[in-house]
């Protein structure tokens, strides 16, 4: 009897680690080879370490395949088939599109289904019986996508009715309580788990702001994205934008992410904030650019202040902060 091979959406949470347990002791016969998938997105929080998310694959004996996602991804959060949640959270598409890529993968590596760690009703838009329903629809997987915390209350899968998995072993989770998981847990001897992800920044209101605006002038690359995750940002009346540091590891990250269409500015004789001005217009922005950055520096004097923007050195008074207010992307 040859081995069965399932692909696990694996975000390394408990959800997900619980669903790898499952299925791997209801797998019937000589059991199941499962490869985990592990997607980044663009709007995580922080910085993913990817050795943790190793660990814990390692841990339960799961072969993983760690897949960044890009500007495809970025596509359907600005237009998504299914709308927003409360936020630009597109969370049905954003499900469908990882479970496409999990369906190529399946093709790929000749697994027999996909199953995740989702949990009915534990999510309000995405994980309603409905939406369950629309999500395996849309992403190609009718009758293939398992979701063993909560198979009980689904309707049979193929690998369940071709007794690839033992229905019985699946679980009848519902709702948003943690209580059946923990425990769970504590049965199979899961006592770390690392949270999700991170958390997805497009559940929050403020950077949800900051990307409605970005959006809006079409400032969509994945730079474009990964620099809303930080500093003051402005928007200059010319449509450029204006970006601050506001301590010495955003300024470290504004550093990187400058590209060589961007001017920079820091201020030369006192501390103070790296800024990035881009898509800018005329000298006006960059007077303006360069007067930010001194309202921001530690100058004291209300003076001029020295200025660097790349080669240049610029004298410029702090901008007051009643004008910089108005154009400030809060």
């Amino acid at each position: 009897m040859k081995k069965h091979r399932a692909i696990s959406l694996f975000s390394g949470g408990l959800d997900s680690i619980l669903a790898v347990k499952l299925v791997q002791s209801a797998g019937i016969g000589p059991g199941i080879d499962i490869i985990g998938v592990h997607f980044i997105t663009p709007f995580f929080s922080k910085k993913e370490d990817k050795n943790q998310i190793k660990e814990v694959a390692a841990d339960l004996g799961l072969k993983l395949k760690i897949i960044p996602l890009g500007a495809d991804y970025v596509q359907i959060v600005k237009k998504p088939k299914f709308g927003y949640g409360k936020n630009i959270n597109p969370c049905l598409d954003c499900k469908i599109f990882m479970l496409k890529k999990a369906k190529e993968l399946m093709a790929e590596l000749k697994g027999d289904f996909v199953f995740t760690g989702e949990v009915l009703g534990e999510r309000p838009m995405s994980q309603t019986i409905d939406s369950l329903r629309l999500i395996e629809r849309e992403a190609g997987l009718l009758g293939w996508l398992l979701r063993p915390l909560s198979a009980k209350l689904l309707e049979p899968t193929i690998p369940e009715k071709e007794g690839v998995v033992d229905r019985m072993q699946l679980l009848a989770i519902r709702g948003r309580s943690r209580k059946p998981q923990i425990e769970l847990a504590k049965k199979f001897g899961v006592k770390q788990y690392p949270n999700p992800a991170g958390g997805c920044l497009l559940t929050d209101i403020y950077f949800t702001e900051r990307l409605k605006d970005a959006f809006s002038y079409n400032e969509d690359t994945l730079n474009d994205i990964e620099l809303l995750k930080y500093g003051r940002h402005f928007r200059l009346p010319s449509k450029a934008k204006v970006v601050v540091g506001r301590n010495e590891l955003e300024n470290e990250a504004l550093a990187k992410l400058a590209t060589k269409e961007d001017l920079t500015f820091s201020p030369i004789e006192v501390a103070g904030p790296l800024v990035i001005l881009r898509n800018y217009k005329s000298n006006q922005d960059i007077e303006i650019a360069a007067g930010i950055c001194a309202r921001y520096s530690d100058d004291k004097s209300g003076q001029l202040v020295k200025i660097k923007c790349g080669r240049k050195r610029l004298k410029v008074k702090p901008l007051p902060p009643e004008e910089t207010a108005i154009w400030l992307i809060h």
